[in-house]
């Protein structure tokens, strides 16, 4: 993410909370030009599948395109989402990828997961991580649409999201292992938090003519969502 970063200084926190994200002194990362949302809050991301890499823009297409035959609905665009949270201590990123070479710390992981088959998970290949990246920057943000969109300016949303996110479910990516109804992903993650934060999930739609494969999964594991075949009045499973 590009823009001009300086930077404020605040006191140390009181143990607990988020005083583990902290430093002696920490401070509050403002990038001025990336987003204009500079404000405490939360900030979500849409990005289409696959900007910036070819190879899983047409798997996604392809995918889609079986889905939309299957369901006898005109084929939509595809959206990975993430967020960017500012609270006093600085700007975090949350997001889901594929395991990177090199310490995790530096990226802020707090958690990882298997792709495809929990065996699978014992190579780098098929994992992914969650991160809670402290002035961290969002892949191919240049691409992405109809975004930032704030959900909200509480301080104190911002600051729960941030803790919720070592606490995140971690199934199989790709799979159902959470009876959610839909496959576990990146979009399950972020949903995953702001059900749970308790922001008003209708603000956090997909662009007009895509959506979030793996949305509902997130709500669904959340309880802000009844799973299919689910009795009335049920929601989903809480982690």
């Amino acid at each position: 993410m590009s823009g001009t970063r300086g930077r404020r200084c605040y006191r140390r926190p009181r143990a607990g909370g988020l005083a583990q994200l902290g430093e002696r002194r920490l401070c509050k990362a403002e990038v001025v030009g990336s987003n204009p949302s500079s404000s405490m809050g939360i900030d979500l991301y849409w990005l289409p599948l696959g900007a910036g890499g070819h190879f899983v823009r047409l798997n996604g297409r392809a995918y889609e395109a079986v889905a939309a035959r299957l369901a006898r609905r005109a084929a939509l665009d595809l959206y990975h989402s993430a967020l960017e949270v500012r609270v006093p201590e600085g700007r975090f990123v949350i997001e889901m990828t594929p395991v990177r070479r090199g310490p995790g710390a530096a990226r802020g992981v707090v958690a990882e997961g298997a792709v495809g088959a929990r065996w699978a998970g014992r190579l780098r290949l098929f994992r992914y991580e969650v991160r809670r990246w402290r002035d961290g920057s969002i892949p191919d943000v240049a691409e992405a649409v109809d975004s930032p969109r704030r959900l909200s300016d509480d301080p104190g949303a911002a600051r729960r999201v941030l803790e919720l996110v070592p606490r995140v479910p971690t199934p199989v990516w790709g799979r159902d292992e959470l009876g959610a109804g839909e496959m576990w992903n990146s979009n399950s993650l972020i949903s995953w938090l702001i059900a749970r934060t308790g922001v008003a999930t209708q603000r956090a739609s997909p662009p007009r003519g895509g959506r979030a494969p793996g949305w509902d999964a997130g709500l669904a594991v959340a309880g802000a969502l009844r799973p299919p075949g689910a009795p009335a009045g049920s929601r989903g499973p809480r982690s």
